[in-house]
């Protein structure tokens, strides 16, 4: 997977060299965005059965809701692949994963690089809030069209009696980001311990107590 996520990394780069502007480079990725991105729904098999060291709850919230947002968001609705803030959450995405699997591939080894261990646990600090901004505001910004258009809406009357709205879905699924973010904070002790740890000790004293 870290492969996976270079090649989306490298493809933004030389579509970013090539127009010389950042606008519209999600359509540089798209098809690897999607394919690698769908395919991490085998972490949650993973985490399961114990191959990567991660909580099964955290892991699912992520990997829906991101698998959400790609098919159900950005891939439905069309007219919001050209904003900005879809470029904000795939860049978000795309520096995570590649230090986290690098992480875990040089944990495996036995040979964790510093510079990697504190990547990991102190540019989430960053990139967490910026993929989450990202991905509200593509949310908000797709809310328009999926109203105008009836997107995936069913309305009654139909011989089940039964209706749905997905722009308010949509807005429930804004608002439930809230829990979301205190759920992975209140998962995540041992991350937290140790992000403050690397920010604040300085690196020969990791080495010793190491």
């Amino acid at each position: 997977m870290t492969a996976g996520w270079l090649v989306i990394a490298v493809g933004l780069v030389r579509a970013y060299l090539a127009k010389g502007s950042y606008h519209s480079l999600y359509y540089s990725i798209e098809k690897p965005l999607k394919f690698f991105q769908t395919g991490a729904l085998l972490e949650i098999l993973h985490c399961a059965i114990g191959i990567v060291p991660s909580s099964v709850v955290l892991t699912s919230f992520q990997v829906m809701s991101r698998v959400f947002l790609i098919w159900a968001v950005t891939h439905s609705v069309k007219e919001v692949q050209s904003e900005d803030s879809v470029l904000l959450f795939v860049i978000a995405w795309t520096i995570t994963e590649i230090i986290r699997y690098s992480f875990y591939t040089f944990s495996l080894l036995n040979h964790l690089p510093y510079l990697i261990k504190w990547a990991r646990y102190t540019l989430f600090i960053v990139l967490y809030p910026m993929g989450v901004s990202g991905e509200l505001l593509t949310i908000y910004a797709a809310l328009p069209f999926v109203r105008q258009a009836g997107l995936y809406s069913i309305s009654l009357p139909n011989k089940y009696n039964f209706s749905f709205d997905y722009h308010a879905f949509l807005i429930l699924i804004m608002i439930s980001y809230i829990p979301k973010k205190m759920l992975y904070s209140s998962l995540n002790p041992r991350l937290n311990s140790d992000r403050v740890g690397l920010l604040f000790i300085p690196r020969h004293h990791q080495n010793e107590s190491s």
